[in-house]
């Protein structure tokens, strides 16, 4: 296989492959409503956003919230999500990069910290599953780092995906810390949860189209 052929690239879901902002932002609003907070924009959110969850709810409460308030605010996050995802779509373009990935010999998997049981469905859902040979979700409770997920996903991917062969594509800067940890490469996408200035802090490449993190994964692969 030449180059080109062996990158590898692990794409991120929410906010990245699902546009998905409207329905993140309704849920998170409807969260912090649970302990009297007030709603905050889209602006704010991608200023603020962090994760692990908690260290960004700390962000706005001054402190971490109790195991109470934090269960409490998941659930209420999760049940709003789940109602208003339905009128969310696929990112402009994004069905057409990954049918064309793999049209030209390449592989790429999904690795989201959303939950499993409701990822596969979804992605099932807008016809794109067969385009990956992997779609992983979150299996254990919310509110987690992505580097220990990422270890796991790309064991199962052991001899078809190369860590230093893949490129992670995801709009949060713990998607490039996921991504050094296993010895892989990352691009972020400024269309989802983090802003653009706290995207270029991490270090990596940071595009605003999917079609860019395209062309640059392919460059630095």
């Amino acid at each position: 296989m030449g180059m080109q052929a062996s990158a590898h690239i692990v794409w991120d879901w929410n906010g990245t492959l699902f546009h998905d902002n409207d329905a993140i932002i309704g849920a998170t609003n409807a969260a912090f409503a649970e302990l009297g907070l007030a709603p905050i924009t889209l602006e704010q959110y991608r200023s603020l956003y962090c994760v692990p969850v908690p260290k960004f709810y700390e962000r706005l409460l001054g402190r971490l919230p109790t195991d109470a308030e934090w269960e409490l605010m998941d659930g209420v996050f999760h049940r709003y999500y789940a109602e208003h995802r339905v009128r969310c779509g696929l990112t402009a373009g994004a069905a057409e990069l990954l049918a064309g990935w793999r049209s030209a010999g390449r592989s790429q998997s999904l690795l989201s910290m959303y939950g499993h049981a409701e990822l596969v469905p979804l992605v099932r859902g807008f016809g794109i599953e067969a385009h990956f040979l992997r779609v992983d979700g979150r299996t254990g409770p919310s509110g987690g780092s992505k580097a220990e997920h990422m270890v796991r996903h790309l064991q199962a991917l052991t001899g078809v995906a190369d860590p230093a062969r893949t490129v992670v594509i995801g709009d949060a800067a713990d998607d490039a810390v996921a991504a050094k940890h296993v010895g892989a490469r990352a691009v972020l996408y400024t269309g989802g949860s983090h802003s653009r200035a706290s995207l270029e802090a991490v270090g990596v490449p940071v595009v605003d189209t999917l079609e860019e993190a395209v062309a640059e994964a392919q460059r630095i692969a």
